[in-house]
């Protein structure tokens, strides 16, 4: 991995869908397990799986990694708002949903983590009550955070699941310590 990730302070990776988000992310946790080992780690996993046109898009981090036992690991069953509701209003409930779920896991979480890792990270802010700096105040408390987060032409609608997450990403790029851009073309481990 040439991004030497993870670094300390907030690491934001960004790009569209099948671009490594999710790889580089896995290899991140990984280079901090064996550098720092297991105390302290918390990994947020809010991705929802489905499959498109025979790819699987999104996607959890145990594809490319294994999580060890003995970290802190909040999994979110998420659904995916915008590709699975047939209306607006259907996709805003869905997205509620998520967003109710993941706060239960925010409440979970330890209080003084070393080293936070999330997967999928607007998911849980895809509702216009959202507020991602609860997820940006724990990620400061770390030595180090590595966040993911789709980016690109799936988020350009107008509906309202999409400006929530839009609203989000900015707040994440704005907080973030440092932003990696991922281009179109899948990333190889």
């Amino acid at each position: 991995m040439t991004d030497a990730l993870p670094r300390p302070g907030t690491t934001l990776i960004v790009g569209p869908s099948n671009a490594g988000k999710t790889r580089r992310t896995a290899a991140a946790l990984d280079a901090w397990l064996d550098r720092e080992g297991p105390e302290g780690v918390v990994v947020f996993e809010f991705a929802p799986e489905l499959e498109r046109d025979g790819r699987i898009l999104g996607g959890r981090l145990d594809r490319f990694t294994t999580v060890p036992g003995d970290v802190w690991h909040g999994v979110l069953d998420a659904h995916a708002p915008r590709a699975t509701a047939d209306a607006d209003a259907e996709a805003v409930e869905l997205a509620a949903d998520n967003a109710r779920r993941a706060a239960s896991l925010f409440d979970a979480a330890p209080a003084d983590p070393r080293a936070v890792f999330v997967n999928d990270a607007t998911i849980p802010f895809q509702h216009a009550d959202g507020d991602p700096n609860r997820l940006l105040d724990y990620c400061a408390r770390a030595e180090t955070a590595v966040l993911n987060a789709l980016a690109g032409d799936a988020l350009a609608g107008e509906d309202p699941v999409s400006r929530a997450e839009r609203r989000t990403l900015s707040t994440f790029r704005r907080r973030a310590d440092r932003v990696v851009e991922l281009g179109s073309e899948p990333s190889r481990r």
